[in-house]
């Protein structure tokens, strides 16, 4: 077939539900939404695998009566009448028998008496014991069955198998054990632009690490994987490469592809396979997926971007890899929490959307993260998935909502949450936290100086990272804090953490020779500004308002970015010429900075926290010089620790 194909277009977004329906009914058509056929393995090899059928023991456990302790096997009736005023003797050999702790009972002896229960008489020659209690029946003694008893039921069909089963197992006599087959899973990663790990990178390539992490999560639900190399968009090359695969797999999954682009051709491949049933689900992330079967095989086109395909691919393909080993996915554990801001979410799709939490005070505080299909990175801070249904225009700052937790909820106690503006010296901070304490977290979002203090006022962090400049009295913080902390109740600690340095990232060699913020105003220069309320916007008006330079001006002075490494990963793409930020950023990109301004970074902490028990430890990093951390700070560049951990004001 020609690589010339039209261009695909959805067939139609269908809510997930019906989505869902529909895939698994071409599924049980073909007889594949049934657990897979069985197959007969080793016990050693059984731990996380599903029986196959119900188990029924062969023989008793113990199958013997059997001496619960060491001492001497007797019958209980002998022993009536022993007392300590009155101990009664019995001849070793004929009366007492002596037994170890699972030794077999000897004939007619229905007792164990523990060693420490007798005394031996050596003076008569009799070879005696006396015994100082009377014995009930049956005492220290594991009868016959006690555990298990032959033809009992041991475990159920589509039991999922745990160390302690295959004791039972083998204790009740099988040395093997019927289960049903691991799925077999191949992830197809397809696209003209993707290089693997590790290769050479130039302008358009993009590393291909969605086949690792599909792979990993069907893994994860028990799967054999295989992941095949990378096809080019041409689709003669992807369709023999599926078709290939769906001769000795279970499930193909075909990642890229499936949006409606010239060259996503996998609804097309899927259809002249076999059975296309859905091309475009309601939901976000995860908008263009493709479901199908072929040759009595299950087909999932996934999309490109990371978090689209790591999602769709938890929601929709995992349950159905359980179902075909006999058991259900694990439940993930929920809880209540408050939204930290407000949030607006497309009517016709059902979002899921990630959040980091953490308790602060009694409440829970759910911080959502960037939202894009892309940012893998929302996904490995993400402690919890908030799911706003379709129809639904999203959530209120303060609403309550429920969370699906993807971290154990007593971690959520032991998470510490700051919001503010960004700087590197909290990443390393939480790095040493974390090393120092692996039980604690310090999460941050960056959503700059003036909302950190807004989510102080409204009880939603421990702790904010600010930089606000008075350009009226040059006091950075401070008046702030009177005005947006003090008038609400909230007694707050400005702590000193760091004075940095300000100044223009610009590319390696400064080739438009930016060196002052006049320079800004030029028609050859591009700028990238941070956010409004980040403290660094604060200090660039500030700046420009005393030099008499009109903003209006710059260029690119409207482009926002939320982090200083943001504002560097635009000079460094070429998208600006120069943005205001920290030397670190400028370093970690290698690029050139001109040093302009030297600035007060300070940590904003409500005092009920600064008095708590859970940051204690993060204090204590901080103020502690033989810890390292201030001096690793120093090592990034740009920074001055001298006042570290210093109370300025309590506020």
């Amino acid at each position: 077939m020609s690589d010339i194909h039209e261009r695909n277009i959805y067939l139609h977004d269908v809510a997930l539900s019906e989505a869902l329906a529909s895939w698994h009914a071409a599924l049980e058509a073909e007889g594949l939404l049934q657990p897979l056929n069985a197959e007969t393995i080793p016990l050693a090899e059984a731990p996380g695998r599903v029986t196959a059928e119900p188990v029924w023991a062969r023989i008793s456990s113990p199958h013997y009566h059997a001496a619960a302790m060491d001492g001497y096997a007797v019958r209980a009736e002998s022993t009536h009448g022993a007392t300590e005023t009155s101990p009664k003797r019995l001849r070793v050999g004929e009366e007492a028998m002596p037994v170890d702790t699972g030794d077999p009972m000897p004939a007619a002896t229905n007792a164990v008496i523990k060693i420490e229960d007798t005394h031996f008489v050596a003076d008569d020659g009799s070879g005696a014991i006396e015994i100082m209690a009377a014995s009930p029946p049956w005492r220290y003694v594991r009868p016959m069955g006690e555990d298990i008893v032959a033809t009992e039921l041991v475990l159920p069909a589509n039991h999922l198998l745990r160390p302690q089963d295959l004791g039972a197992l083998a204790g009740s006599g099988h040395t093997d054990v019927k289960v049903y087959r691991r799925p077999r899973v191949a992830i197809q990663p397809t696209g003209t632009e993707l290089v693997q790990p590790g290769d050479p990178l130039t302008p358009g390539a993009i590393i291909e690490y969605n086949s690792l992490v599909l792979g990993a999560q069907a893994e994860e639900a028990g799967c054999i994987v295989h992941r095949l190399p990378i096809q080019p968009d041409t689709y003669d090359a992807i369709k023999s490469a599926v078709e290939a695969a769906l001769a000795d797999h279970d499930l193909v999954v075909v990642n890229a592809g499936s949006s409606a682009g010239s060259e996503d051709y996998t609804a097309s491949i899927v259809e002249e396979l076999g059975t296309l049933c859905v091309h475009g689900i309601a939901m976000r992330p995860g908008h263009p997926v493709i479901l199908g079967v072929a040759k009595g095989k299950a087909l999932a086109g996934i999309p490109g971007y990371p978090v689209s395909a790591a999602m769709t691919f938890d929601i929709i393909v995992k349950p159905l890899l359980y179902r075909w080993q006999g058991i259900q996915p694990p439940a993930r554990p929920t809880l209540q929490a408050v939204l930290a801001r407000k949030t607006l979410s497309p009517m016709g799709e059902d979002e899921f959307m990630r959040v980091t939490l953490g308790r602060v005070g009694e409440r829970i505080v759910a911080t959502p993260l960037a939202r894009g299909a892309g940012v893998i990175m929302s996904l490995v801070k993400a402690d919890g998935i908030v799911t706003i249904p379709r129809f639904s225009e999203g959530h209120h700052a303060g609403e309550e909502v429920t969370v699906e937790l993807l971290r154990t909820p007593d971690s959520i106690d032991r998470t510490i949450v700051a919001i503010g503006s960004h700087d590197l010296t909290l990443d390393l901070l939480a790095d040493r936290l974390r090393r120092r304490r692996p039980d604690l977290t310090l999460t941050s979002a960056h959503v700059g100086s003036l909302s950190g203090l807004l989510a102080l006022q409204r009880g939603e962090a421990h702790l904010a990272g600010s930089h606000l400049l008075d350009e009226e009295t040059g006091e950075y913080n401070l008046s702030y804090i009177r005005r947006l902390l003090t008038p609400h109740g909230v007694e707050a600690v400005v702590l000193s953490f760091v004075n940095r340095v300000q100044g223009l990232i610009v590319p390696p060699g400064n080739p438009k020779d930016i060196t002052t913020l006049a320079d800004l105003l030029r028609e050859d220069v591009v700028f990238i500004n941070r956010q409004r309320g980040a403290g660094t916007r604060v200090l660039l008006d500030y700046q420009l308002q005393q030099q008499g330079l009109n903003p209006r001006q710059i260029e690119g002075y409207e482009r926002q970015e939320y982090t200083h490494l943001a504002v560097a990963a635009a000079v460094k793409s070429g998208a600006a010429d120069s943005g205001l930020g920290i030397l670190g950023a400028a370093r970690a990109l290698d690029l050139d900075f001109v040093p302009l301004f030297n600035e007060r970074y300070d940590l904003v902490i409500p005092v009920q926290h600064y008095e708590s028990e859970l940051l204690a430890p993060l204090l204590d990093l901080i103020r502690e010089r033989e810890s390292g951390f201030a001096a690793a700070v120093e090592e990034l560049g740009g920074y001055e620790t001298g006042r570290m951990g210093e109370e300025i004001a309590r506020l």
